[in-house]
């Protein structure tokens, strides 16, 4: 797994889980304005433009991670951030290391099995994956997600990167998630986040993460999509972070 560096490394560690077909610049502009504050890391996870090994699982994504913060970090960092399939990912990585962070924040992730979509992944892209590459389609797409258009560049460039293997792998993986039941022992405090426009089965499965996460809240975004704190206001997503810190 590749990682993307900000900030110094006499600062506090935060680590920050981009959404699945996105990439590292989910989080720049968190990054950017909080570099000067933390040590900020953002991995390129598996599959994704970039990296450099295809994906496999949500789980061997967690065990990547954190066998980078026994060896870098002794063990425990500061933050942990995720959306959606990263935030799958750090949800799992709570589940398998009940102290590797002090806070996280899950936002717009998917904790409740979705099996028509796990079985229609793979014969859909099957025949729709070369669409991917074209830019009258990724505009579709992009549209549909609710990113600012100043990452359509951005967007492009890299879901057109994604082979169709690595595509359908954490596709089907998204759909097919299940929270583990020693997610039950973390010791973070977590901020659970979802947006009100988001399909109801994201906000049941925070609502879900609420009541399995023992020192956890949910807030649910008025107004807001899928990734759309993270992705489009960064301002109001750092003001979540310091809400979140401000009673270590």
């Amino acid at each position: 797994m590749k990682y993307v560096e900000y900030g110094s490394t006499q600062n506090e560690t935060v680590i920050f889980l981009h959404g699945g077909g996105l990439a590292p610049w989910n989080y720049y502009d968190e990054a950017e304005r909080l570099q000067e504050r933390f040590h900020i890391i953002i991995p390129i996870l598996d599959g994704h433009n970039g990296s450099d090994t295809d994906f496999t699982s949500i789980e061997n994504n967690a065990d990547e991670i954190i066998n980078y913060v026994d060896e870098n970090f002794h063990g425990s960092i500061f933050m942990i951030c995720g959306l959606s399939l990263g935030g799958q990912i750090l949800t799992e990585i709570l589940a398998k290391r009940k102290d590797i962070c002090k806070y996280a924040i899950i936002e717009s992730t998917l904790v409740i099995p979705m099996k028509t979509l796990y079985v229609c992944v793979r014969p859909f892209f099957s025949i729709c994956y070369p669409l991917v590459k074209k830019q009258w389609f990724a505009r579709l797409q992009f549209k549909a997600l609710h990113i600012r258009d100043s990452l359509f560049e951005d967007y492009y460039r890299d879901s057109a990167a994604i082979s169709k293997e690595n595509m359908t792998a954490f596709l089907k993986a998204n759909s097919d998630y299940r929270l583990k039941e020693s997610v039950k022992e973390s010791m973070a405090k977590v901020l659970i986040l979802a947006g009100s426009k988001e399909p109801g089965i994201v906000k049941k499965s925070a609502e879900i993460l609420c009541e399995q996460i023992p020192n956890a809240t949910l807030e649910i975004l008025s107004g807001y999509y899928h990734g759309d704190l993270s992705i489009n206001h960064a301002s109001e997503y750092i003001q979540k972070i310091e809400a979140l810190i401000s009673t270590r």
